[in-house]
């Protein structure tokens, strides 16, 4: 992959620590030949980011509350002090109450119904918005799903229907924006050893069925998700949008677990 990003600039949201799909891909991005800068939401997160996009090669460090429009104003406005365009973003970014993942969907709270929403799928057009303001030669914004959007998965409850929302939001951003060279695409891989994923109830049992049944056998890596992510930031991505792409070693495309996997 190396120089696929040679002279372009990105934004990386959402990083949490080295085990981030975030981080992945802001890795391979960096080693393709893209400048990085960084957002984080608090001051425990900074002591985590600002180390990684320092081996990144990067010293642009910048709070963002996604959930705060004058915070919002304030990331963008520090961002175009350093840089006056932007060619891609990478949108790593949601939140539910961990409890109401747990349980029947039908007992989810209004306020937590909103509170996902706006997390987990507002902030991706909000970011957007912001973002396409920068990309002057055109752009990439990239978000993160997961197949609980269109399947009902055990512990995702209101994130499944917040990632449908969000991946809708893809389809619409890609329309509004494909006349200014901007793409919109959602990677969806499947379930991975995150600190956000490790948050959901029963993740091992999820990530082992995963793996146990995909057709590759295999779940995805950060190498495999961080790769496709450069592609589609790359030129090679130039008529790709309005996408999810599964990266989950096939696990999407069935209907039933392996017959052998089948508990009779």
């Amino acid at each position: 992959m190396a120089g696929q990003l040679e002279g372009k600039r990105g934004l990386i949201m959402g990083v949490a620590n080295d085990h981030s799909i975030a981080w992945g891909i802001a890795r391979a991005m960096r080693e393709a030949g893209a400048e990085l800068a960084f957002t984080y939401q608090n001051e425990a997160l900074l002591k985590r980011v600002r180390p990684l996009a320092e081996s990144a090669g990067s010293d642009i460090v910048i709070p963002a509350d996604v959930a705060d429009d004058a915070s919002m104003d304030a990331a963008f406005a520090t961002l175009k002090d350093h840089w006056d365009s932007l060619d891609f973003v990478v949108h790593a970014i949601a939140y539910s109450d961990k409890n109401e993942l747990k349980g029947r969907f039908v007992n989810t709270t209004r306020a937590n119904f909103g509170h996902t929403l706006s997390i987990s799928c507002y902030s991706l057009i909000d970011v957007t918005r912001r973002a396409s303001e920068m990309m002057t030669e055109g752009g990439t914004i990239l978000t993160l799903t997961y197949q609980g959007s269109n399947k009902v998965t055990p512990y995702y409850n209101v994130m499944g229907v917040a990632k449908a929302a969000l991946e809708s939001a893809v389809r619409y951003l890609a329309n509004d924006l494909g006349p200014d060279g901007i793409r919109v695409n959602a990677l969806s891989p499947g379930p991975m050893k995150t600190l956000a994923g490790a948050a959901i109830s029963g993740a091992r049992s999820t990530f082992r069925f995963a793996e146990q049944n995909a057709p590759m056998r295999a779940n995805a890596t950060l190498e495999a998700v961080g790769a496709t992510a450069v592609h589609l930031a790359s030129d090679g991505g130039a008529f790709t949008t309005g996408e999810v792409l599964h990266i989950d070693g096939g696990f999407h495309v069935l209907g039933m677990p392996r017959i052998e996997n089948i508990h009779t």
